[in-house]
């Protein structure tokens, strides 16, 4: 069985998290199955990840490792440093700013689209999404210092 291929990476880097996951619920109280506690559904969702990791690990299909083309890293890097911005800034700038300002790097830099396209696009997802989930579905989402 060779460690080496990418499935299998991917599968023990996802048993790992959710490994994580399982141990960080351990501070919330499970509760029961008639009366959940907080830390209920993410264990759930830590079990299920483990699962598709396992069986993502014993299939092991994927090229090896080594035969990566790293063209698109710069992308990647770029994605993901905008997802620890958006970690960060979300309590202190609020949820609408920090998606607007998330999703125009993604559309106007990453994806390189037009100006319009892309203030269009992120202010639409951003004001939709916050309208979705703030005042239809009543879930609480970070003000930020504009308080709108």
């Amino acid at each position: 069985m060779t460690v080496g291929t990418t499935d299998r990476v991917a599968g023990i880097g996802l048993l790992a998290i959710a490994g994580w996951v399982a141990f960080e619920t351990r501070a919330l109280p499970l509760g029961t199955t008639h009366g959940p506690g907080p830390g209920y559904v993410p264990l759930l969702l830590a079990i299920a990840l483990a699962a598709f990791a396992a069986a993502l690990v014993l299939r092991g299909g994927g090229p090896p490792v080594a035969r990566i083309d790293w063209a698109e890293a710069r992308h990647a890097g770029a994605i993901l440093g905008a997802c620890v911005f958006t970690a960060v800034a979300v309590d202190r700038l609020g949820y609408r700013i920090t998606m607007i300002l998330f999703l125009l790097f993604l559309y106007g830099v990453v994806q390189r689209r037009g100006l319009l396209a892309a203030v269009a696009l992120a202010l639409a997802l951003a004001l939709g999404s916050h309208w979705l989930f703030d005042a239809a579905l009543k879930v609480p989402l970070p003000r930020g210092p504009l308080a709108l």
